[in-house]
């Protein structure tokens, strides 16, 4: 049955010609696949909620028929059908939505199932925005593949502008601030190398203690993170406080000595989606208190 009804929107798909003369839109995923479209899409799918957030950075809000649960909170999406969530996909309502592009996030999408969609012809568009560039390049890609590029260069070069401007705000800031970020409790779980929020943590003048893990969300061990001594412990929203809790136990930690664990007050840096500049902000600004109490307690903090 779901083999059938997905034969079926690809067939309805392939009857819509493409406009005369109309050169096929292609771009470059996040996996390195070639995306060709004949005809700018009109009906997309995406698969996460900083998806739903890119799709309308590009001027293609429109276009999205689809989404999954856990995107609720992306208000103009409120309405939109909902096909799985980030631990299965509903093939049978994809295919009844008939979608032109499906928006798949790497790190989140279920592989497999989108494998499926992609074997029966849908294109799929992979996304994998772990740095500022490649989230600004997946919101240029989107307008080119949703035929919106004017909108989606002007929120580029907002975009551009705006983190150039924090980049020279923090350039230089001395001293460098440990920082250990935090995106879980048990089992511990924080940030590598490669992931956009040690980028950010760089970029406000601080130093990932554990910035040398080359994956993006490492599960490491509370010994590990009391040797690497943070003079700062951050994590993201409400549900974070709590955490801090766990914390007081080890007074040997200079974060927790001198008061520095703090919850950012949403969930914009983590998300990695149109706000994260303004969850940067927020690190910046927590990093700045942390340096000044390291300035402020000399040697005894470093």
């Amino acid at each position: 049955m779901i083999r059938r009804l997905l034969l079926l929107g690809c067939w309805m798909l392939a009857m819509v010609p493409a406009a005369a003369g109309a050169a096929p839109l292609r771009v470059v995923d996040d996996t390195g696949h070639v995306v060709v479209l004949d005809r700018p899409a009109r009906r997309i799918v995406a698969l996460s909620p900083q998806l739903l957030e890119l799709a309308a950075a590009a001027g293609a809000s429109r276009a999205v028929v689809g989404t999954i649960r856990g995107a609720e909170d992306v208000a103009w999406a409120r309405r939109l059908p909902r096909v799985g969530d980030a631990f299965a996909l509903n093939l049978e309502a994809i295919a009844l939505l008939k979608p032109d592009l499906v928006l798949a996030w790497k790190s989140g999408t279920p592989p497999r199932e989108v494998a499926r969609l992609q074997a029966l012809g849908i294109p799929v568009y992979w996304s994998q925005a772990d740095t500022f560039a490649t989230l600004a390049d997946t919101v240029s890609r989107i307008g080119v593949l949703a035929g919106t590029p004017v909108q989606a260069g002007r929120w580029v070069r907002d975009f551009d502008s705006r983190l150039a401007g924090l980049r020279r705000r923090y350039a230089g800031r001395r001293p460098s601030v440990r920082v250990f970020y935090q995106l879980w409790n048990r089992p511990l779980i924080t940030v590598g190398g490669p992931q956009l929020i040690s980028q950010a943590i760089t970029l406000c003048g601080g130093s990932n203690i554990f910035g040398a893990l080359p994956v993006l969300a490492p599960t490491v061990s509370r010994e590990a993170v009391i040797a690497a001594d943070p003079q700062l412990i951050v994590a993201s929203g409400r549900r974070a406080t709590p955490w801090f809790d766990d914390w007081t136990r080890f007074p040997q930690v200079s974060a927790v000595r001198h008061h520095q664990l703090v919850a950012l007050p949403s969930d914009a840096l983590s998300r990695m989606g149109v706000q994260v500049l303004d969850g940067v902000e927020q690190l910046c600004a927590v990093v700045e208190t942390a340096r000044t109490e390291v300035r402020r307690a000399g040697p005894a903090l470093r």
